[in-house]
């Protein structure tokens, strides 16, 4: 089982991604033939999560989808970090009584 600390890792690096995608599929709503990129994530044994991009089977713009995947992906970060703080917090804690 991998570390709190790189789960929530893991977790920071899969929205960031998310972020990517939905800020290039803003970027790109005016584009001609556009295929949106898509963001899959599925859990890792162990802990944590993978992402994949992969194109949208139709062409075209969905802004609505693009701004709400912004808003989550960047909550999602935010909970991450959460998380990957208080496990260090957490640490050093223990560090401290032991010594």
């Amino acid at each position: 089982m991998n570390s709190i600390a790189s789960i929530s890792l893991s977790g920071m690096q899969a929205a960031q991604t998310a972020l990517g995608a939905a800020a290039h599929n803003i970027a790109n709503l005016p584009t001609a033939g556009f295929h949106r990129q898509l963001v899959t994530s599925s859990a890792t044994a162990g802990g944590g999560v993978s992402v994949s991009l992969g194109p949208a089977e139709a062409e075209g713009p969905a802004l609505q989808n693009d701004v709400l995947g912004l808003l989550v992906a960047k909550n999602q970060f935010l909970a991450n970090l959460v998380v990957f703080k208080t496990s260090d917090q957490v640490a050093r804690t223990l560090l401290d009584t032991q010594a």
